[in-house]
């Protein structure tokens, strides 16, 4: 496998945490990749829903490079961070890390993805997204949420 440098990022808040568990795996033993490709897309919606309250739907994800396994028992966090924000559609950086087995601090980089996520209507066509709203969530200077 390639080795890549990435930094963890340290004192960031992941939009989901997940321990993987048995029923994740593949048949070789490692965690399935569309159980990694599912929780990018929740965490991209997690992070667009910062934006819209609206429904959203992902029409998108950039090329899924996965350059280390995860393994049952690893913890799986997925930071976010919102790209850029269109007329309707909105793009979201996912980058993935596992913790190694209950607790190990080895951190190691799975892969990352951007999604692009489309604010739609009840009859599912593109609709302007509503910056205004507000959201329920820790902001990064307190530990007071916000609603």
């Amino acid at each position: 496998m390639k080795s890549h440098q990435k930094t963890f990022p340290e004192g960031e808040v992941p939009s989901i945490c997940q321990v993987m568990m048995p029923r994740d795996t593949n048949a070789l033993g490692t965690i399935f990749g569309g159980v990694i490709l599912s929780q990018i897309d929740l965490a991209a919606a997690i992070e667009a829903h910062k934006h819209h309250p609206g429904k959203l739907v992902t029409v998108a994800m950039d090329k899924v490079e996965f350059v280390e396994p995860v393994f049952v028992g690893d913890l799986v966090s997925l930071f976010t961070r919102t790209v850029s924000i269109g007329r309707s559609s909105i793009k979201v950086g996912v980058s993935v890390w596992s913790q190694r087995r209950f607790g190990s601090m080895e951190r190691i980089y799975v892969t990352e993805a951007e999604a692009t996520l489309v604010a739609v209507d009840d009859d599912f066509k593109p609709t302007p997204i509503q910056r205004s709203c507000e959201y329920f969530a820790y902001d990064s200077d307190s530990s007071q949420g916000k609603a």
